[in-house]
């Protein structure tokens, strides 16, 4: 699916919309928007802890009041201690803050129980820009052959287009639907092995838990791919943006913490970098653009390199280092503000967890559709079984069969989602993504919609 294909249907989307608030007459009355995980857009609240730390941040002088709650207060006072000037307008060192890159690095040891060092720990504007960043030391668009990155499919789309931009080559390996989208060590070796005579691959890319698919790995899962790259001595990019959005039950464990775990020679000689971000988790602070890497095993020739890919926008917004610190130390019990973060976290969760048992529940029950259990993560993305008809109508409009099936979907249940073939989908299967992450009520208006509109899809085109 092309950039210009995507951004088709989103201006169709923000004209629709626009349609409708001129009271044009349309079969919805609104467009639910569910095709990123954009959790305030989505009509979940930020939490109040992170907006009242924000607000003191921006304007101190609400530190002389009681306005805010004697824990904000100190941590906005710390915070902006930690500023040049005592302002969030000043430039901060290019790895970040350095009290917060301790934050980080103190979360990340209660986290795992591992050391993490301060000097391996990179904040950045967002975690795609990081994911980049790394990208760019291992991809050399020059070499002949070209080097390569093995990338899960299906996978979400600004990865694959980085490592296009930068020269490398996608070495694919098929995450398996009919396991639940589980990740086999067996296909690891099938995709390196397809890749011999084409291109050199240097790392293999891992989401953990998975977008679009809600597969969270097991413990045993990690310690497989770990032995793998070990052997085959590529180096380790970790994905955990999701690792707030786990369901029910199921824990996250990070790929930091099982390398550890493992002991010699995998945790001294394994290279890692995972991932991580405001974006996502209970914070949601998509617009703030706020993400940190940790190097594990990274020669020290190299993290001088590093530091200069990291030095060259100067630093990252200083407001999205203030929302990392406080994503990763939270209110803690006995502060003032730690029963309303409770609540509010506990939501959130509550809410991810509810559409997810609902969404997969509806989903399955329409006809010509599978989707399997999730995890963790934001999306759900089940698989169409879509009639012959149906194809061939999209193949007579020049479009993929769930692109064709999306825009039906946007312009008669006002739902907008992602195709499949965004991501990458075996050849002859269709899905469709969207966005678990919103308001119960959403939810349940957006499957009543969509099993309105799937039901008359499929008698349309039977």
């Amino acid at each position: 699916m092309s950039q210009g294909e995507l951004a088709a249907v989103a201006r169709r989307a923000r004209h629709l919309t626009e349609e409708l608030r001129q009271g044009v007459r349309k079969t919805c009355k609104d467009v639910i928007d569910v095709s990123s995980g954009d959790l305030h857009s989505a009509g979940l609240k930020p939490l109040s802890f992170s907006r009242q730390v924000f607000a003191a941040c921006l304007y101190p002088e609400l530190m002389n009041s009681n306005k805010l709650p004697v824990d904000v207060r100190q941590r906005a006072q710390w915070l902006l201690g930690s500023c040049a000037g005592g302002s969030v307008g000043s430039y901060t060192a290019a790895a970040g803050i350095p009290n917060i890159v301790n934050s980080v690095s103190e979360f990340i040891r209660r986290r795992d129980g591992a050391p993490s060092y301060p000097e391996n720990i990179y904040i950045s504007p967002g975690s795609q820009w990081s994911i980049t960043n790394i990208l760019k030391l291992m991809l050399n668009s020059k070499a002949s052959p070209r080097t390569g990155v093995l990338i899960p499919v299906p996978c979400h789309s600004t990865t694959i287009l980085s490592i296009v931009d930068l020269g490398g080559a996608i070495v694919p390996y098929y995450l398996s639907e009919n396991l639940g989208w589980e990740l086999q060590v067996a296909e690891l070796h099938r995709a390196l092995e397809s890749a011999k005579g084409v291109c050199k691959p240097t790392a293999l890319y891992v989401i953990n838990p998975g977008n679009p698919t809600g597969h969270l790995q097991t413990r045993k899962s990690i310690q497989a791919v770990i032995q793998f790259v070990a052997e085959k001595k590529l180096f380790l990019l970790a994905d955990e943006v999701y690792q707030d959005y786990v369901h029910g039950e199921n824990e996250f464990v990070s790929y930091k913490r099982v390398l550890a775990e493992m002991g010699p020679p995998f945790s001294e000689t394994v290279e890692l970098a995972s991932f991580h971000s405001v974006s996502k988790g209970v914070m949601g602070e998509c617009g703030l653009r706020g993400g940190y890497v940790e190097l594990v095993n990274v020669d020290p020739a190299v993290m001088k390199h590093v530091y200069t890919l990291f030095s060259k926008d100067t630093c990252a917004p200083v407001l999205a280092q203030i929302a990392l610190n406080v994503m990763v130390n939270p209110p803690r019990r006995g502060d003032p503000s730690h029963r309303l973060y409770t609540v509010e976290t506990e939501h959130i969760k509550t809410t991810l967890l509810h559409n997810a048992r609902r969404a997969y529940e509806v989903t399955n029950s329409l006809p010509g559709v599978c989707c399997q259990p999730m995890d963790g993560g934001a999306f759900i993305f089940p698989r169409l079984a879509l009639p012959p008809k149906a194809i061939q109508k999209a193949k007579e409009a020049g479009t993929e069969p769930d692109i064709f099936y999306c825009n039906r979907l946007l312009e008669d249940a006002g739902i907008l989602t992602a195709p499949g073939c965004q991501f990458g989908q075996r050849e002859g299967t269709y899905h469709v993504r969207f966005c678990i992450l919103v308001p119960v009520a959403t939810m349940e208006e957006l499957l009543r919609r969509l099993t309105s509109f799937h039901t008359q899809f499929m008698a349309e085109f039977s």
